[in-house]
Order: C-alpha cells, then sequence, then structure tokens
C-alpha cells in the first residue's frame, strides 16, 4: 500500500465534505471548502503520527498544512466574521 493512500482525501470524502461546506453549487474554491477539506487533511495526519511517531516527514507536512488552514482562517474573519464563526463552530475548531 502507498503511503498516499492512508493520509491523501479519498475522493467520496472530498465530495461529502465539499457538499457539506459549499456556499453554492459548483463551489470547491471557497474558504469555507478549502478550511474543511484542510481539516479533514490534518485530522487524518494526527491519527498517522500517533500510530508512526518517528515519521517526521509527515510530521512537516502537518505543520505546513495547519498554517495554511491558519493564514485561510485568518482571511475568512477579516473578509466576514459571520461566516468566520460558523464555519469554526461547525468544525469544532478552538479559537
Amino acid at each position: 500500500f502507498p503511503i498516499s493512500n492512508f493520509m491523501a482525501l479519498q475522493a467520496d470524502e472530498k465530495q461529502k465534505v465539499i457538499k457539506k461546506f459549499k456556499i453554492h453549487d459548483g463551489d470547491t474554491g471557497s474558504p469555507e471548502v478549502q478550511i474543511a477539506l484542510l481539516t479533514k487533511r490534518i485530522g487524518k495526519l494526527t491519527q498517522h503520527l500517533q500510530d508512526h511517531p518517528h515519521d517526521n516527514h509527515s510530521r512537516k507536512g502537518l505543520v505546513g498544512l495547519i498554517g495554511q488552514r491558519r493564514r485561510l482562517l485568518q482571511y475568512l474573519m477579516e473578509k466576514d466574521e459571520g461566516r468566520y464563526k460558523n464555519l469554526v463552530g461547525a468544525l469544532g475548531l478552538s479559537k
């Protein structure tokens, strides 16, 4: 089994997340969708690192994803605080 199968989101998982957080039909790029997808990937990578604590390459990738999500959250908060609060609540993020 290639490692990417364990850490990458499967197409059906990705479609479920997009369907739940999209703003309009065909929406795949809104901050809400991007943050939700990153949160799902972060969760999978976190689980992987609990099982494989010495996998430092994946840990570096996780840190990068967390930084990317943080920047998108900051952007959304500046753009529309209501949407930001709704998203943080829906994803269960602490902020």
